[in-house]
């Protein structure tokens, strides 16, 4: 496997990488919804509108956990992007839902997990770890309607930031966090060597969401 370097698009080092002969072969991003710009009859909107009659949104418990690593196991390998943004299949104690690890989904009539958003949350901040709607349930506005309501949920649980990111080609992330109001405040790429090989630079991830 080849060496890779992520960093900020505007990072000083990435023209001298450049010049020996590394490629930019990924972008990610990064990005931020103060709960003093959340728009609630927008999001509410979203919600209603987007799961209608897929089912039921609600935030998840443990009882769901089989339910989460199902989608997950499904899904593991759909996530565009590069190593700044590969998704790491959850364990069971990554599919459970706590007071910090907040979940949130979309349920079929049968039970069946449609969507899902995880949440990290420490005090009044919140980062999505990352959002997944099933294969077969895509380009329905699932996702949002999972986003939607982890924010609602999470304001009025005294969040007042949100961070979000990932994968620059993942369009279906980038309609729903602009419609959610996130606003994107960081750029990054992955470089890989081409010809040259210099030494390696030290690696910033930045994480996806």
């Amino acid at each position: 496997m080849r060496d890779s370097a992520v960093m900020p698009a505007d990072d000083p080092r990435r023209a001298a990488l450049e010049a020996e002969g590394w490629r930019v072969t990924a972008g990610s991003f990064g990005a931020e919804l103060d709960a003093d710009r959340i728009d609630r009859a927008r999001l509410q909107e979203a919600l209603a509108g987007s799961v209608g009659r897929a089912g039921v949104a609600r935030e998840l418990t443990a009882d769901d956990v089989d339910a989460v690593l199902a989608l997950d196991a499904a899904t593991a390998r759909d996530y565009p992007g590069s190593v700044a943004t590969r998704h790491r299949p959850v364990d069971r104690d990554g599919a459970t839902p706590s007071a910090s690890r907040r979940m949130f989904g979309v349920l079929s009539a049968g039970g069946e997990l449609l969507a899902l958003t995880v949440v990290d949350v420490d005090g009044a901040a919140a980062e999505t770890d990352f959002t997944v709607v099933a294969r077969d349930r895509r380009r329905r506005g699932l996702g949002v309607a999972v986003k939607a309501l982890s924010v609602l949920t999470l304001v009025d649980d005294g969040v007042e930031r949100f961070r979000t990111g990932g994968s620059a080609d993942n369009a279906g992330i980038l309609r729903a966090n602009a419609l959610l109001g996130y606003v994107r405040d960081e750029e990054w790429v992955t470089l890989e060597p081409g010809d040259a090989q210099p030494m390696r630079p030290e690696p910033r991830l930045s994480r996806g969401g």
